[in-house]
């Protein structure tokens, strides 16, 4: 199109100055200007032509630039149209399922807290009892004989709460090991999965194990304890939430059974002779 308005132009420029030439020499010769306009004739039927022409093949390409221009801009508002609708799509469906993972999270923090109010009242309620076994024991201590008595078994049951002592430092470091293998991003799940394993494996053989239930104890801390300290933390004592209600619930456990053994042994009439 470009190409055609220059040839226009350039052929409408060489006519003014032909023209300009002819008329000049007119002046000199008159007869010149007739013979130059019969010469100049066919020049200008065909610019004529050729400008009409031209004018109508500009007409076309605008009218086809303009066709394809619509065109293009319907596709390019179609394919608009249906990636907005495709997002969206996305979108609500990213929506729904962040709703779903909210919903999750939320009763998930609920049974965690009515859990721990539980572990609470538990730990409330072992407390009164032993509260309640240290006034008794008091009251036995000053009766005279009967204090003896229960002096001697409780000596008897130190070694037992010695080792059930002993054993629950082993777990407490081994749930602080277990817990920072699942907070640390570099450590291999495998590792955490290893110690794990070894745990159950060591309180399943161990008598303590089943006398306070450890094991039941142990599988509900690797099933719903995820507390992590921030990311930078380096004191292992701060990761872990539900494993530290277990760690005073089994030392008030072993506190109070170790009253009660006395107890059942004064109340017997005599010292057991063998340690649990």
């Amino acid at each position: 199109m470009c190409v055609c308005v220059c040839f226009i132009q350039f052929s409408q420029t060489r006519f003014t100055l032909c023209s300009h030439r002819q008329v000049h020499k007119t002046h000199n010769n008159p007869l010149a200007g007739v013979l130059s306009w019969e010469k100049l004739l066919p020049s200008f039927i065909y610019s004529w032509i050729w400008t009409r022409d031209s004018q109508r093949e500009i007409q076309n390409v605008k009218s086809q630039y303009v066709k394809d221009t619509s065109i293009i801009k319907g596709e390019l508002e179609a394919h608009y149209r249906d990636t907005l609708i495709e997002r969206n799509k996305t979108v609500a469906a990213m929506e729904l399922e962040l709703e779903k993972e909210k919903q999750r999270v939320k009763g998930y923090q609920q049974a965690m807290s009515s859990m721990r109010q539980q572990h609470v009242e538990k730990l409330k309620q072992l407390k009164m009892e032993q509260v309640t076994l240290e006034e008794e024991k008091k009251r036995v201590v000053q009766s005279g004989a009967a204090g003896a008595v229960l002096h001697l078994a409780l000596e008897r049951e130190n070694d037992w709460y010695r080792r059930a002592t002993a054993t629950l430092k082993e777990l407490e470091s081994q749930l602080l090991e277990r817990q920072s293998a699942y907070c640390s991003h570099i450590r291999p799940r495998a590792h955490r999965l290893e110690i794990e394993k070894n745990m159950l494996i060591r309180v399943v053989k161990e008598p303590l194990g089943a006398e306070l239930d450890l094991e039941s104890d142990l599988v509900d801390i690797f099933r719903k304890d995820n507390y992590c300290a921030e990311p930078l933390n380096m004191d292992k004592r701060k990761n872990g939430s539900l494993m530290w209600v277990y760690l005073k619930y089994w030392q008030l456990q072993i506190t109070l059974q170790k009253h009660k053994q006395a107890e059942k042994a004064l109340l017997g009439g005599k010292i057991p002779s063998d340690n649990k």
